[in-house]
């Protein structure tokens, strides 16, 4: 007896060792030996950005469904279910279940010289997030901390904010003029495992190893993101359900019931040692002052004045909360106080003043673009904190001033001002054909975003040229979502909007719908084609026209061109056939009916297949400026 007693004690000594092992083990996991995948969106090997695919497995206990890991990833459950042969999108998975989730693959940036491929994936922090165990947990080590530092240099990783959003830098790469020619279309992301090898990884893909080799090398370790080349995507085999199995003898029920036993009562020590911790550490942050949220003063000055009730006005003239309105913000964006931003414009000065009522202003040594506006920005406000893109303008806090009941909105400075500014009021300095195709991706990219990675979906409802702003490297941005609904196939009596873009169904009957941005976006394609505005000084709108440049066969079609493409053009070397493609998507996306514009994925696409062919210089179609002038 005393011998089973003895062994009994061993066996619980022994399992309990080993579970702590396997904990902190499992914690101490290899990491990633890179920082990033280096590119150059300046070559001509690269066709950068691209529609591409990550291999992730369903996991528990948060990652057992498609909107889950859809959220994660800013993409929808068809997106997912698709490209992973799953019949039922709203079907659970099982752990361990492979996925194929698709990810739009950038080269990008840094604040230092160097440039990463990567695609930007947005997520909000939650208590207890770390760089680390997001990206390892859940992103599954497809990036790693380093590049999160990286790609977030504003933000402390020992001291990060509830409700902050973090761009994670999902590694990618985009499959050069080279692969594309030996069909290859997708370099799908895939974190190497303990079990993999490099063989085996190609047995899953169907495909050689010595062409993972060829893109990767062969010294990648375990935890690595390799890049597999395929022509398309495998098709991923369903798990069967495993029947339950038949009721075991007693000494296997005992077996089961030890085991549980001995599980509950570790896990218990541990729930009692971490709640220890967790109490002990909020105790010492509210010592501290370090309670997250609080201790601001603008935000205690908001709270005071929301129980005051301060009402101002909104668009329609209803009475609104100033401040309970943007109660849920206080802890997503700076609030400012208006002796800041006052001090920043030199008192809201004409020499301040960009355009409209929007200010240039200086805090703290950083520039920001400050809007001026009445108390009608809550609308706003609830879409900007849905959306962090690289190529929308980026939000970086706002002020209420309860006594004037104005609200002001704090943007990020984007030095070389508007698309506008540059077609058509820069004499001295033109676009080339190549930096207009870069902000024509670049805008559909943000389109893309907020057309299908929000949920419920946005509509901008105001594309055009002055609302697209260019960076010091000429990449574009969109600005200004002052009229932007969340939420599509609506019908609104009010219609707004600048004469030139508005989409025929919108102004006839009012329905509001993604399609009436890509008619927009269409407008401003023609704009970077023609270098002309969207109406003229007689009041002829440019897309009227546009489809008659396409009538006729192949040489009046050239011939039409000439007539359309900004004369600067001629003084460069490029693709006629890129040049026709653009013309020929504009075209549809100006269509009057709705339902036969394509969709911003589809424009991407096609931007993305144009760039090609404008970078492929070895290509014998490539024209010279004689080209246009026959």
């Amino acid at each position: 007896m005393r011998t089973k007693t003895h062994y009994d004690s061993s066996l619980l000594l022994f399992l309990f060792f080993f579970f702590i092992f396997f904990v902190f083990h499992s914690k101490a996991q290899p990491l990633p030996t890179t920082d990033g995948y280096t590119c150059s969106a300046n070559q001509t090997t690269n066709s950068f950005p691209c529609q591409t695919y990550v291999f992730y497995r369903a996991m528990a206990p948060d990652f057992l469904d498609l909107a889950s890991i859809g959220d994660l990833f800013s993409v929808s459950r068809l997106m997912i279910s698709e490209p992973s042969n799953i019949s039922s999108p709203s079907s659970p998975l099982v752990p361990n279940q492979s996925l194929f989730v698709p990810i739009t693959c950038s080269c990008n940036s840094l604040n230092t010289s160097e440039t990463i491929s990567y695609a930007n994936i947005s997520y909000t922090i939650t208590p207890g997030d770390t760089f680390y165990d997001i990206s390892t947990k859940k992103f599954q080590n497809l990036t790693t901390y380093q590049s999160v530092e990286v790609v977030n240099p504003e933000l402390v990783a020992t001291n990060l904010t509830v409700g902050v959003n973090v761009i994670f830098p999902i590694f990618c790469k985009c499959p050069n003029q080279t692969q594309l020619q030996n069909r290859v279309n997708y370099l799908v992301s895939y974190v190497l495992q303990p079990s993999d090898n490099i063989s085996t990884v190609a047995s899953r893909f169907g495909v050689e190893t010595s062409s993972i080799i060829d893109v990767n090398g062969n010294n990648s370790q375990t935890w690595d993101t390799i890049f597999v080349p395929v022509a398309q995507l495998p098709e991923l085999a369903q798990p069967t359900v495993v029947p339950s199995s038949p009721p075991g003898n007693n000494d296997d029920r005992e077996g089961v019931v030890t085991g549980l036993a001995i599980g509950l009562g570790i896990t218990g020590v541990l729930l009692l040692l971490v709640s220890g911790f967790w109490v002990y550490r909020e105790n010492s942050m509210k010592k501290k002052g370090m309670v997250i949220g609080g201790g601001d003063v603008e935000k205690q000055r908001f709270q005071m004045n929301s129980k005051e009730g301060k009402v101002g006005k909104d668009s329609m003239g209803k009475e609104v909360s100033l401040i309970a309105n943007v109660s849920e913000c206080l802890d997503k964006y700076r609030v400012f106080g208006i002796d800041e931003l006052q001090e920043a414009t030199d008192g809201f000065s004409d020499g301040c003043l960009i355009q409209g009522s929007v200010y240039k202003g200086s805090i703290d040594g950083e520039v920001f673009a400050i809007k001026k506006m009445s108390w009608s920005a809550y609308e706003q406000l609830k879409i900007l904190q849905k959306v962090n893109h690289g190529n929308l303008v980026k939000l970086e806090g706002f002020c209420i001033d309860t006594l004037n009941a104005n609200c002001y909105l704090v943007y990020e400075y984007v030095e070389s001002g508007s698309l506008y500014s540059w077609l058509h009021e820069k004499n001295n300095e033109r676009l080339s054909w190549k930096t207009r195709l870069r902000i024509a991706i670049d805008v559909a990219n943000g389109l893309q975003y907020i057309h299908e990675h929000t949920r419920p979906r946005v509509v901008h409802k105001d594309i055009k040229s002055s609302n697209i702003l260019l960076d010091t490297n000429m990449r574009a941005k969109i600005a200004n979502f002052g009229l932007a609904k969340s939420g599509c196939n609506a019908i609104t009596m009010h219609i707004v909007g600048t004469q030139g873009y508005i989409a025929p169904e919108y102004a006839a009957d009012g329905i509001v719908s993604t399609k009436m941005d890509v008619f927009s976006f269409g407008v401003v394609l023609l704009e970077l084609i023609s270098g002309k505005e969207a109406i003229d000084e007689n009041g002829n709108v440019l897309w009227a026209s546009a489809g008659k440049v396409l009538e006729g066969n192949e040489e009046d079609k050239a011939k039409k061109l000439k007539g359309w493409v900004d004369n600067s053009f001629f003084h460069e070397t490029f693709s006629m056939e890129s040049l026709m493609n653009v013309m020929t998507l504009a075209v549809a996306c100006v269509n009057r009916d709705p339902s036969k514009r394509p969709s911003m994925v589809d424009i991407v696409y096609a931007l993305c297949k144009s760039e090609d062919l404008f970078f492929d210089i070895s290509d014998d179609t490539l024209s010279d400026p004689s080209v246009l002038a026959r």
